[in-house]
Order: C-alpha cells, then structure tokens, then sequence
C-alpha cells in the first residue's frame, strides 16, 4: 500500500530521528556529527529536514513545519518507499546511488558520517512499523 500522505512519511521516518535524538548512545554521536540533513521524498512528495546538532526533526505535518529548519548541508532524495526499506536495512546505500534510486546533492562525506550510526536505527524503525500495525510498510 505504502505511505497515504506526506504527514505519514515524516511521521513514520522523521520519528526514528526523534527516538534517535532521545537514545543514550546514539544521540550524542548523531548530534556529534553537526549534519543538517534533507530527505527529499517522491510518491508522497514530503521533506524532513534533520539538524543533528540541535536534535531537532523538522518536516511537512511536523511540529513547527520546514519554516524554521535550517538549510541542509546535503539532500538525499528518493521514492518514500525506496525511504522507508532503507530504514528496515534492505537498501544498500552504495548501489541505490549507483543506480539513481537514491540521489545525494551536497555534502556527502558529512552524509557518510551518518552511515554507521543508521543501521543502528533500522530496528527502531521496524519495530514503529510492527507496534502501528503498518505491515504493508515492511519489505
């Protein structure tokens, strides 16, 4: 089925920054890394912009909207779905790049510094989909 809105997106992929941000481990290296990350989605259009370093989710239907998200420092753009399998580890970032499902405009070393630290979220974000009773989200 996949996501009905851009309010779903942002909910469902912006919250594993949310619950990333609160994470005793992951918190202080995700903020460590200062990124200003955009995640510009198609089929719903939708943007999260993600400000490691003041822990802070900004996104269409999110608290506060995109007016007061700084600028990013990198956009990775992409399809929601092609978005959410990631998260529940099943895209390898490397390939999808080379094969125009993901695109990076911008910084992407600093885009790099996140990878380590995303795979440690994919299980968050699994267990989201599960806990809402959105399996037609899981790949």
């Amino acid at each position: 089925m996949g996501f009905a809105s851009a309010d779903e997106v942002c909910t469902y992929i912006g919250g594993i920054f949310e619950t990333a941000f609160t994470d005793d481990e992951i918190g202080p290296k995700l903020a460590g890394t200062g990124i200003v990350l955009e995640f510009a989605f198609s089929e719903p259009e939708a943007h999260v912009v993600i400000d490691a370093a003041n822990q802070k989710v900004f996104g269409d239907g999110l608290p506060g909207g995109l007016d007061a998200a700084p600028t990013p420092g990198a956009t990775m753009s992409m399809t929601a779905d092609v978005g959410s399998a990631y998260w529940q580890g099943k895209v390898n970032l490397p390939m999808a790049m080379a094969k125009k499902k993901i695109s990076v405009d911008g910084n992407v070393a600093a885009l790099l510094k996140l990878a380590p630290l995303s795979k440690k979220l994919f299980p968050t974000y699994v267990d989201r989909l599960k806990a809402d009773g959105r399996d037609d989200l899981l790949v």
